[in-house]
């Protein structure tokens, strides 16, 4: 049997829109979800961001949990958690490249930056070379961030149709940067 939940009469007073109870549930939540976000995702702005991502599902859906099923704060948590590793798996799939994020805290040294742009003119070529259904599947589920559901319902194709174009875009893409980076190293060795 769960113990009573410490945050069940602040929650309840949330959904009574009791004055100050927002006030006292950020007070009391956000250095921790600050705190877990940056050690996810190793970066101080974006942690900021999934925090107040955090407080308004606490708004939104904090209503549908349910008392002696499991702690709010692993609720709170999950969701936070769930939110990070979708910008993670969104950092992962957009660079296409293994690149470990700079620590918290730490500037990025002007040739990182140098490269970073350098990664982007790259990328922003391969796609602009791929054919244009498989491009626009792209730009719907990675850039405009929709799901494969409603990106093939704006393509007018089925969603076994999207996923496999989104996976020949995928692999030309790889391909494509994959060799520019072996053309670029060797040129560096011939030197």
């Amino acid at each position: 049997m769960i113990e009573e939940d410490p945050d069940a009469d602040l929650l309840a007073r949330m959904n009574d829109e009791e004055p100050g109870a927002v006030r006292e549930m950020v007070a009391r939540k956000l250095p921790r979800l600050l705190a877990l976000a940056t050690r996810m995702l190793g970066d101080r702005d974006e942690a900021s961001d999934v925090a107040q991502e955090v407080f308004i599902r606490i708004w939104t859906q904090a209503s549908r949990w349910q008392r002696g099923q499991a702690r709010f704060d692993t609720w709170l948590h999950r969701v936070a958690l769930n939110l990070c590793y979708d910008r993670l798996r969104r950092r992962r799939d957009v660079s296409l490249d293994d690149d470990i994020p700079e620590p918290a805290g730490h500037a990025p040294l002007p040739e990182d930056q140098l490269d970073d742009t350098a990664r982007n003119t790259r990328i922003a070529a391969a796609l602009a070379a791929l054919p244009a259904r498989q491009r626009e599947a792209l730009v719907l589920q990675y850039y405009q961030e929709l799901s494969n559901i409603e990106a093939a319902a704006v393509m007018g194709i089925s969603v076994d149709a999207l996923e496999s174009l989104l996976s020949r875009a995928r692999r030309t893409l790889r391909s494509r940067l994959a060799g520019e980076r072996g053309e670029h190293v060797s040129g560096k060795e011939r030197r």
